[in-house]
């Protein structure tokens, strides 16, 4: 009995397993045993995926794992990672089975050292700079006297109230326009995005159709303080696309004076404050009315002392000898007028009568027995001309008439009708061809001849060829 209980259990501790079963088996104990474990190490051959999947390699000086991370679950880390980045990995163990290697599931990713918020702060910031958008020369200027401003914030914070406030207190020619938007949390990015495009549009139809002269002269994005975490919607690079896409100019008024966002270098002005924003948008009616009272004030006073300098020196001018010395002059240029006006009058008497008498001579020249005289020349010759030329054209038709009648007798001599009147006659076969020769027919062929006057229809009986 002993020995055939330890033959059965030979037999099935050898009963082999598949690869697949085996490695099964392995992968179901990993997940079981290492569901949730954290993992220090160094990031080598980062690859992110078309599908939005990462993959990497976590390594220390001894060894080295194989990592990946989801979409699902990348979504959610701030920082994207790169080859050298040291980093805690919170994820679960599993085997790939297609390769038999084991693999970590990242569900959790932090930056070792600097957090995970400033380390994609810094990303962001390098990548938007090397792109240019935070370049000096696309910074538009802020108008110095708005119209109307757009405002986007959320509307249960101290900001929209501490701007209202100030525009309202320093001027009343400012209106404001108020885009609601969170500016903290998930989505808040999405809905500063969102008020960014909603006042450019506005801005964009009141431009079209008219009914703002102007449009919205200039936009303030903005919060109040707080801490990296709160203000992290202003570090979202759809937000800073958006800024530098606005046609508007926009104003950034985040946090409090200390605090730097991404949306402060790409906005085409930094306030350090919601309340410095909107003092910068609101000139203060009181201080321009009175530096424009006392410019106008200086420029009374400026230009009365210069009419009373002006008087002093014309009074002293009119004392001067110089003006007698020009009163002499006077005298001496009428009195040269007076004399070129007596010889110009005596020169254009002594012109008219000249002509006066050439006009006569004319005249006398002109009588009416010498006009008949040159009259009657005048019509012979006309007449003796016209003789000539009816001479002429008479000899000309008849030459030409002469000239025609050979020409017609050439060629009625040489018309093929001519010769037809003599007896003869031209034979066409059935497709219109001319024939000349009998070998061109065969018997019972079609044939039409042209007589002088009319045709004949005919068919062949007979040919003969010479």
């Amino acid at each position: 009995m002993q020995p055939l209980l330890s033959s059965l259990f030979d037999q099935t501790e050898r009963l082999p397993l598949s690869v697949s079963d085996l490695t099964r088996m392995i992968r179901g104990e990993l997940e079981r045993r290492f569901s949730s474990v954290w993992v220090e190490g160094e990031i080598s051959n980062f690859r992110a995926h078309g599908s939005g999947h990462w993959y990497f390699t976590l390594k220390d000086e001894g060894a080295q794992l194989r990592a990946a991370c989801y979409r699902s679950s990348n979504q959610r880390i701030r920082f994207r990672p790169e080859d050298g980045l040291q980093v805690r990995a919170r994820g679960r163990l599993s085997l790939y089975e297609p390769k038999g290697e084991y693999q970590l599931i990242v569900e959790a990713l932090e930056p070792v050292g600097a957090g995970a918020l400033q380390l994609a702060f810094e990303q962001t910031k390098a990548r938007l700079q090397a792109e240019g958008l935070f370049a000096a020369e696309l910074k538009r200027a802020i108008p110095m006297l708005p119209r109307r401003v757009g405002v986007i914030t959320s509307p249960s914070g101290a900001a929209i109230r501490d701007i209202l406030h100030v525009i309202s207190r320093r001027t009343r020619t400012v209106h404001v326009l108020f885009a609601s938007a969170r500016v903290q949390g998930e989505g808040a990015a999405h809905e500063i995005v969102r008020g960014i495009k909603l006042l450019n549009e506005f801005h964009a139809r009141a431009l079209k159709d008219g009914s703002l002269d102007g449009g919205i002269d200039v936009i303030i994005v903005g919060r109040g303080g707080g801490s990296i975490e709160d203000l992290w919607a202003f570090n979202e690079e759809a937000v800073a696309r958006a800024i530098r896409s606005s046609t508007i100019p926009v104003i950034s008024a985040v946090g409090h004076e200390t605090d730097f966002t991404i949306a402060d270098f790409v906005a085409d002005l930094r306030a350090p404050t919601p309340s410095a924003a909107a003092e910068i948008v609101a000139a203060h009616e009181a201080q321009l009315c009175s530096l424009l009272s006392t410019l106008t004030t200086n420029l009374v006073r400026s230009i009365r002392f210069r009419i009373a300098g002006s008087r002093a020196e014309v009074q002293e001018m009119a004392l001067s000898p110089a003006f007698d010395a020009v009163a002499a002059r006077l005298r001496d240029a009428m009195t040269a007028t007076d004399d070129a006006e007596h010889r110009l009058q005596t020169a254009i008497t002594s012109v008219v009568q000249r002509a006066q008498r050439r006009f006569g001579a004319a005249a006398h020249s002109l009588s009416p027995a010498q006009l008949r005289s040159v009259v009657l020349a005048a019509r012979a010759r006309f007449e003796s001309l016209k003789k000539e030329r009816d001479a002429g054209i008479a000899s000309r038709l008849e030459t030409a008439k002469q000239q025609l009648g050979m020409a017609a007798a050439a060629l009625d001599a040489m018309s093929p009708l001519k010769v037809l009147e003599r007896g003869y006659a031209i034979a066409h076969d059935a497709q219109g061809h001319v024939v000349r020769e009998a070998s061109m027919v065969t018997v019972g062929d079609a044939v039409r001849l042209r007589l002088w006057k009319g045709a004949l229809n005919c068919r062949v009986e007979g040919a003969e060829n010479e």
